[in-house]
């Protein structure tokens, strides 16, 4: 039987050839090199576009440079993160560089194990999104590659921070629900996980704002926390938790729009009604939480641009940037339907 010959793949010589420059001409326009006119630079660009040529990934490694960044995500369920991967595909257009996005899962050990799959690669730099592992981790893979973390708030020399402002994020929400007229105001947060010295997580400080705005307006003995998860899962056996106390809150804060979502599954399944019986808000106003038939109460940290300043600052770190930066997004409120005051007491 005949076997079908492989198309040879096209080179960098061919490239040269066909534009009529030298291989190294070729390999200068590759590597956004020095030196090298516009002119040049179209007539390459156009061999490579009319050619279909694609660099070796180890060949271009070998040069220094593979034009792949890590992009390391702890799920694949969270809503909130198509909008910061839609921020950072933004900004990577126009240049050469192409996103490899890996799951880290629940855990560190499988976390570690994606980190671990992104440095064999080789990849330029890494975009962390919410990690687990600990900050000693994160400097130790920082050490050897340009590396941007998103979520957590600790400082590090070794690699820039992109985070929303959860503190007022937070504290809008509350105000929000107490201005309503609501004083029984419960919160699903996430239950702490054991980190390193110095971590300062996402969901420590939504639920420490959320008791300290609630002391504030005297409402201490009306804070009632339930710390499940960040999940849809976790939402629902949340607000399982806390309808089954007595009284049971008028109004439900869930520190994340997908254990929002879970916590209005479990309130219709009570025969409770959103927000006639208990108003629901959340926090990122993914774009589930804008259908009209959920119409979520929600907190906007703009996760286009998270996304698109991490992009900015990962491709400035690969170009030769040390300093240490750190970006802080301002959130807003986004009322919906989900909240409204509370039904007057019979």
């Amino acid at each position: 039987m005949a076997t079908r010959e492989r198309p040879r793949r096209v080179t960098i010589a061919d490239v040269a050839r066909h534009a009529g420059v030298s291989t190294t001409a070729v390999s200068k326009v590759l590597r956004s090199a020095y030196g090298v006119s516009p002119a040049m630079r179209d007539r390459v660009k156009a061999a490579i576009e009319e050619l279909g040529y694609r660099p070796q990934a180890a060949a271009r490694a070998m040069r220094g440079r593979t034009f792949t960044i890590g992009v390391l995500l702890p799920d694949l369920r969270n809503p909130f993160f198509p909008d910061i991967l839609d921020g950072l595909s933004e900004q990577l257009a126009g240049t050469d560089y192409q996103a490899i996005m890996v799951q880290g899962g629940p855990g560190t050990q499988g976390e570690t194990r994606a980190i671990e799959a992104l440095v064999d690669r080789q990849v330029d730099g890494i975009l962390m999104i919410a990690p687990g592992v600990g900050r000693a981790r994160l400097e130790a893979v920082a050490a050897q590659m340009p590396m941007v973390v998103l979520g957590p708030h600790e400082k590090s020399a070794v690699y820039d921070a992109v985070y929303d402002d959860d503190e007022l994020g937070a504290e809008l929400v509350v105000r929000h629900l107490i201005g309503l007229g609501h004083r029984r105001i419960a919160h699903i947060g996430n239950k702490p996980a054991a980190r390193g010295r110095g971590r300062v997580e996402l969901e420590s400080i939504r639920a420490a704002t959320y008791e300290r705005v609630m002391r504030e307006h005297g409402l201490d003995a009306e804070i009632a926390m339930a710390l499940t998860s960040y999940t849809e899962e976790g939402g629902y056996e949340g607000a399982r938790e806390l309808l089954g106390r007595s009284p049971r809150p008028t109004a439900i804060f869930a520190g994340m729009d997908l254990a929002a979502l879970g916590a209005l599954r479990a309130l219709h399944e009570a025969g409770l009604s959103v927000p006639a019986d208990v108003s629901l808000a959340g926090y990122d106003n993914t774009r589930l939480a804008a259908v009209s038939t959920i119409s979520l109460t929600s907190v906007d940290q703009d996760g286009a641009v998270m996304g698109r300043t991490a992009g900015r600052l990962l491709l400035e770190r690969i170009e030769g940037r040390t300093s240490s930066v750190r970006f802080s997004v301002t959130p807003t409120l986004v009322p919906r339907r989900s909240t409204a005051p509370p039904a007057p007491e019979a």
